[in-house]
């Protein structure tokens, strides 16, 4: 079992908790539901409910009727799992900037845990 945490701003913000509240109440649910298989499965989860995207980032990949979500995360230490952010995919391709806020993030995290 992994232990999912959310990434948090050094304001104290956690992007990926206001994105799950933004979200309407059914795809909540299942976004929360696959937070659970994520926190089961860890890093033995594979395509269609993750895939991975870039140095050590994955995507939490999230259908629930014709709308789809992705929740960027990464692994630490101890079986943790660290939630950066999420959007609501409406093209094809994951869009540039939403990998490189996560990335933003994981860095973020990583310099911080070093201090």
């Amino acid at each position: 079992m992994f232990n999912v945490e959310y990434y948090e701003l050094p304001n104290g913000e956690k992007p990926v908790e206001t994105f799950l509240d933004s979200l309407d109440l059914k795809m909540r649910v299942k976004a929360l539901g696959s937070l659970e298989i994520l926190a089961e499965f860890g890093n033995k989860l594979r395509e269609p409910y993750s895939k991975a995207i870039s140095k050590g980032l994955f995507e939490l990949r999230i259908k629930f009727a014709g709308d789809i979500t992705r929740i960027f995360y990464f692994f630490v230490m101890n079986n943790r799992i660290i939630l950066t952010n999420g959007f609501i995919k409406k093209t094809r391709k994951t869009p540039p900037g939403e990998i490189a806020l996560a990335q933003k993030y994981k860095a973020d995290y990583e310099r911080r845990q070093k201090k």
